[in-house]
């Protein structure tokens, strides 16, 4: 948009802006439909303004769904104002520090940022007794079932392992019978709210406190699938045994819900919701790559791919995948910017 469109559609939300000298600074967010930008102001706080497509139905509930998590206790930016039929947003703005930020300062720097982001994630997930407080019901994405566990695993087939590797049908075809099998268990568990991309870059750092942002797709499903978004986020490297403290910390503070009751439930169900996790940004990476003509997220694929290999190489009857990943991983390395 024009910056001179935003500014005259936005003094009529917050008459203030006449009386200052703002600036409309844009802003890169993702690769999604949404375009942001920041209002700046001469002495006052900065807005982030949102202008939003039809392309995503989850775009429109974001500040309902943002206005139920503050409720819940769950830090997130507060929302100025909402206009539904241009599909605008005016919202708080929390700066540019997100967690993404951190990745190469020390552990134990970094250790109690994630603690608390850890913390803010389970007030989300256990946020499911307040939906019954709400006077409409919530604008919810459809939950994670059998079906949305297999649209993941063939995302993955058809824009990684085909469209990005050039594997055929043939070769992939052995894997699904047992992917579809963990389909069925993932979805036989008990689900809860969740984030649904919990990852590094979508939790801003604010006066040294985390705030969940990008919360539009919240469902129902199963905490680990956010647990392994945020540990093994292709964006940022954590070691393993970082990993395992920050799982052992979540366990510690949600040990009520049903599904992590023992830690041999909880181990099981972390890799299956980690290789959906992986699967489905390796799909996206792909389409975005492909589809989208967004090469960036291309380079993503090398650090996702091995980390998916190693999840997958826990889990017995994913075998035949990960030999197939295996053989993808020993090949010598393609050119930038193309097909594998």
């Amino acid at each position: 948009m024009d910056p001179s469109e935003i500014l005259r559609i936005s003094a009529v939300h917050f008459p203030s802006l006449d009386k200052t000298k703002p600036e409309v600074e844009p802003l890169e967010k993702g690769g999604s439909d949404r375009k942001f930008y920041r209002i700046r102001t001469e002495g006052t706080q900065a807005i982030i303004f949102v202008q939003y497509g039809n392309q995503r139905d989850e775009n429109k509930h974001y500040v309902e769904i943002g206005g139920f998590l503050a409720n819940a206790g769950v830090r997130v930016p507060e929302m100025y104002h909402h206009d539904i039929a241009a599909g605008r947003i005016w919202m708080e703005d929390l700066g540019e520090t997100d967690l993404w930020t951190y990745r190469n300062q020390p552990w134990s720097q970094r250790r109690p940022l994630y603690e608390a982001t850890l913390k803010e994630a389970a007030r989300l997930h256990n946020a499911e007794s307040r939906l019954a407080l709400c006077p409409q019901p919530l604008s919810l994405q459809p939950g994670f079932d059998e079906r949305l566990y297999l649209w993941e695993q063939d995302y993955f087939f058809t824009h990684c392992l085909q469209g990005h590797f050039g594997l055929t049908e043939e070769v992939v075809s052995d894997s699904k019978p047992a992917l579809h099998a963990i389909a069925r268990e993932l979805a036989s568990i008990p689900r809860m709210l969740v984030h649904r991309d919990f990852q590094s870059q979508n939790v801003v750092i604010l006066n040294g406190e985390p705030c969940l942002i990008d919360f539009q797709g919240m469902r129902h499903g199963l905490p680990q699938y956010d647990l392994a978004s945020m540990l093994l986020d292709p964006y940022v490297n954590l070691s393993s045994d970082e990993q395992q403290h920050l799982l052992e910390f979540y366990q510690s503070i949600a040990s009520s819900h049903a599904s992590l009751t023992t830690s041999g439930a909880f181990s099981r169900i972390y890799d299956l919701c980690a290789a959906q996790r992986l699967m489905q940004a390796l799909g996206a990476y792909g389409f975005l790559g492909h589809q989208r003509n967004r090469e960036d997220f291309l380079v993503h694929i090398p650090v996702a791919l091995p980390r998916l290999h190693s999840v997958i190489s826990k889990i017995p009857e994913l075998a035949p995948l990960a030999n197939t990943v295996e053989r993808i991983l020993e090949r010598p390395p393609s050119p930038p910017n193309t097909r594998c």
